[in-house]
């Protein structure tokens, strides 16, 4: 069978051969001590590099089998081989026509979906609003506002009537804060945190959860690009951030993993910020205590 843009090779990884031992309370079974995805089906947008790629590795590990989507062919077949053969599909995920296309051949690939992070995305220019112009404005609100949404529907169109499944959107702190000179990509990272609720809400009572992480700022090649160019300094984010360092992008998917498990099974419309403390920092300029 040929499917669109990819391998036809899935990998299924089991992280550990013992059983998940149950944990009895009260004559109820409550809780596992395993942290486990054996038998999901995940497909990530983004996938060819940076936290999409990270997470792919992460649910791999973790027992879920996963397909990648990502514009990127090349680094989508380099992170196929990376994980040992997977399922990947060329896709714009701001093309209604090839997000619609991709979910469906993925949860027909993989024989269901019950999990879809929504990684996909792009930076914008750093440049003051009264310079922006509105076409690379508008490429932005496509790709992470509008491509987020598309994805979400159409991961919903197979998980609504299988009565379960969870979607993770990636936000940002960059959304609910005012940053001077990002003037697409905050305003379409806060659309994503109000996009989520909105469809937690619409889907919960069909058994779709919907949530978001919202990184800070991770050493991750789109962060690289913007260091490189001097857009960013990264010793004024570290003395901004309480933690003192820029996350991993490991511990962005380690978040992500959490949310799309049964751990998280009673959670919903939320935005977990993963930021070292960026948000919860209220003073004026470096955090400095000590």
């Amino acid at each position: 069978m040929t499917l669109p843009g990819g391998c036809l090779a899935s990998l299924h990884v089991q992280c550990s051969n013992r059983e998940p031992k149950q944990v009895q309370r009260q004559g109820q079974i409550m809780a596992t001590t395993a942290f486990s995805l054996a038998g999901k089906k995940a497909l990530i947008t983004g996938g060819a590099s940076g936290i999409g790629a990270t997470t792919a590795g992460i649910l791999r590990d973790l027992g879920a089998a996963v397909a990648l989507t990502d514009v990127n062919t090349e680094g989508l077949a380099a992170q196929s081989e990376a994980l040992g053969g997977c399922l990947t599909f060329e896709c714009d995920v701001s093309d209604e026509a090839q997000a619609e296309a991709i979910v469906a051949a993925a949860a027909d690939a993989l024989g269901g979906l019950d999990i879809a992070v929504n990684s996909a995305g792009v930076v914008d220019e750093v440049k003051y609003a009264l310079e922006r112009e509105m076409e690379p404005w508008q490429r932005v609100m496509d790709v992470n506002l509008k491509g987020t949404f598309q994805m979400c529907r159409a991961a919903a169109r197979v998980m609504v009537p299988q009565g379960q499944g969870a979607i993770v959107n990636i936000a940002s702190v960059n959304g609910p804060g005012g940053w001077p000179r990002r003037t697409a990509y905050g305003p379409s990272k806060a659309a994503i945190v109000a996009l989520t609720k909105e469809l937690a809400c619409e889907w919960g009572p069909r058994g779709v959860r919907v949530n978001a992480v919202g990184p800070g700022y991770v050493a991750t090649p789109m962060i690289a690009g913007l260091i490189e160019d001097g857009k960013i300094d990264t010793e004024r984010l570290n003395n901004r951030t309480p933690l003192g360092r820029l996350a991993t992008s490991e511990e962005i998917g380690q978040s992500i993993a959490f949310l799309a498990s049964d751990w998280a099974s009673y959670i919903t419309g939320e935005t977990l910020f993963v930021d070292g403390g960026w948000m919860a920092y209220g003073g004026a300029g470096d955090v400095k205590t000590f």
